[in-house]
């Protein structure tokens, strides 16, 4: 578990800030989820392949590298850190 301590030089309270500011972060990060995920949905429509069986089939070298398994790949690894961002912010909780 980690732990933050902010001060501040200004009386305003800083939680209602953090707050809203996290909470602005998670809607981007879930807007970019979305996005991110309907690019993955048009890869696996076009070649009618799950992403799991993509990458899969790409790493045992049987689909070779074009510019769409770059981008496939490159929006699987995105989706990927924006959803363990996400979960970081949904994990944050106030201690006081």
């Amino acid at each position: 578990m980690n732990q933050l301590t902010l001060i501040s030089a200004s009386d305003r309270p800083l939680k209602p800030l953090v707050e809203g500011a996290l909470a602005n972060e998670l809607r981007s990060l879930e807007t970019a989820i979305r996005i991110t995920e309907q690019h993955i949905d048009k890869f696996e429509t076009q070649y009618r392949m799950p992403t799991t069986e993509f990458i899969r089939r790409f790493e045992n070298d049987e689909i070779e590298e074009s510019p769409d398994t770059d981008d496939w790949i490159g929006e699987h690894r995105l989706l990927e850190r924006l959803r363990e961002k996400a979960e970081a912010l949904k994990g944050i909780a106030f201690a006081n």
